[in-house]
């Protein structure tokens, strides 16, 4: 049986003494004071949900702007017009195009986190089905990826704006912050995700919508959340 450290001891001591499902303030409270590694760890959310995806209407995905940032950026391309490429850069995008920068990343160029397209460039962007298809990276409305307005799209993207997904299981996952933030800043970000959720949820879903919510950070327990 491998030896527990010092933090994982006192961390199994704080889950211990939690009762259940906490209200959002006290279970970001509960979080932060687990005893933490040197680096600033990722706080992520997950919420499980009593959908069926293999229902269209229920394959929940979208993205989110949260209120507090998530303390990370993103590396943006944007598709459009050859000449219409000074806007999107000046809004952040660290490439834009049309033919030309579907040349470049079919010759092998990846180093980008989202891609963004006017309507108008999905045919040209479909060429790239195969490449950007698996990694995730393939414009869709629902992610809000495919927009009439680009420039704000580069905007909310390259400062951190969040894509979910609800997996096969019925969970979805997202990332809401840093343990570095206030907690007041994790429970903002947290609630406006709930909410997001609760938002969304399909007409056709029934019985229990969202079946449990847990956070955690990157090498913490999780912590349930009372929805």
């Amino acid at each position: 049986m491998p030896t527990l450290t010092k933090r994982t001891k006192t961390n199994q001591e704080i889950v211990t003494k939690i009762t259940g499902p906490q209200p959002v303030p006290d279970a970001v409270k509960v979080l932060k004071s687990f005893k933490a590694p040197k680096f600033d760890q990722t706080v992520d959310v997950v919420v499980s949900l009593g959908i069926d995806t293999k229902q269209a209407d229920q394959q929940l995905r979208g993205a989110i702007s949260f209120p507090k940032g998530v303390g990370k950026t993103a590396r943006v391309v944007c598709f459009c017009a050859s000449d219409k490429v000074a806007p999107p850069k000046a809004a952040g995008a660290i490439e834009a195009g049309a033919d030309e920068l579907v040349e470049k990343i079919n010759g092998g160029w990846m180093d980008f986190d989202v891609a963004v397209a006017s309507p108008d460039m999905m045919r040209i962007v479909s060429k790239l089905g195969k490449v950007l298809g698996p990694k995730g990276l393939m414009p869709s409305p629902k992610a809000g990826t495919v927009a009439a307005d680009v420039i704000t799209a580069v905007k909310e993207y390259s400062a951190g704006k969040v894509e979910y997904r609800a997996d096969a299981g019925g969970n979805v996952h997202c990332v809401i912050g840093k343990m570095s933030f206030a907690e007041t800043d994790l429970a903002d970000n947290l609630q406006h995700f709930i909410h997001t959720i609760e938002r969304i949820k399909p007409q056709t879903a029934k019985g229990t919508y969202i079946k449990k919510c847990v956070i955690s950070g990157t090498m913490t327990p999780g912590v349930p959340v009372a929805v």
